[in-house]
């Protein structure tokens, strides 16, 4: 299969984990219904916690956890895959942000630990130290499946060019960039991140992200993508919930890697300070 219709649900999760999985698991239905075959879904889409302190409360096994629990039902009811952007997960007595590949039966293909932790903190004076709650993932994910090759990763990674560079020289087509990304940086470089990933690797990107008020202070940018090889966008969900859609063709990814062969040019170098 070449030719697919992807979809990226939008979504503004809160602290109500019910309520997040519902609308999320509503939208699955309406992406179905609009022909979509592959669904994105947004970093910790099932839940958004400003509050470091009340994260542990809030997180659960991958058996206990109800969002997962549901979205691999839809999966399994539609037969189409999904990737659950990420879920806060427990395991070894650590959290780790834990991206899922759902397969059409239900079943988990593939998971990603966010390598990167957002540690920032900005002129405004907001605030992020996402490593005094979470453990950084240390492994890159690429997974075959009847959609393509798909290389995985999760929000602010995309601050990382080694990483993409290293997902599309393991031959990844679809590069997946599910995210929480705030309103100020989101103003300043989402845009232009996530075009520069999908020119710089040859491969289509799918960005689903978070918008709107969360709670406390929190606000997460929106304007999910789905980017071409030659960085085109096809879709921008804009700062509202809902859904995008974009009809890829793989094909595309061949065609602009033999255009502008940087994958293959690249050379070895040594670096030297004078």
């Amino acid at each position: 299969m070449t030719e697919l219709r992807v979809a990226c649900i939008q979504n503004t999760a809160t602290r109500d984990i019910q309520a997040n999985v519902d609308w999320v698991c509503e939208h699955i239905d309406d992406a179905v219904s609009g022909g979509a075959e592959f669904i994105a879904l947004p970093e910790t889409v099932g839940l958004i916690e400003p509050v470091n302190a009340r994260i542990p409360a809030a997180t659960f096994s991958e058996a206990e956890d109800i969002g997962l629990a549901a979205f691999r039902g839809r999966a399994r009811q539609h037969g189409v895959m999904v990737l659950v952007g990420s879920q806060l997960i427990v395991e070894d007595e650590k959290i780790f942000n834990r991206s899922f590949l759902l397969d059409s039966d239900g079943e988990i293909r593939a998971r990603y630990n966010k390598l990167h932790m957002f540690d920032i903190e900005l002129k405004n004076g907001e605030a992020y130290r996402e490593s005094d709650a979470i453990a950084p993932g240390d492994t890159a994910v690429v997974v075959e499946t009847p959609l393509g090759r798909l290389g995985l990763s999760i929000c602010y990674d995309l601050r990382f060019g080694a990483l993409y560079r290293a997902l599309a020289q393991a031959a990844a087509e679809i590069i997946t960039i599910p995210a929480a990304f705030t309103q100020t940086t989101g103003e300043a470089h989402w845009h232009t991140l996530v075009r520069a990933r999908a020119i710089e690797t040859g491969a289509f990107v799918i960005a689903p992200n978070q918008c709107g008020h969360h709670c406390d202070q929190r606000y997460s940018f929106g304007h999910s993508l789905i980017i071409d090889p030659w960085g085109e966008i096809l879709a921008d969900g804009g700062a509202e919930p809902g859904i995008i859609y974009a009809d890829i063709d793989r094909g595309q990814v061949e065609k602009v890697r033999s255009r502008i062969p940087s994958l293959k040019n690249e050379r070895a170098f040594t670096l030297e300070r004078q």
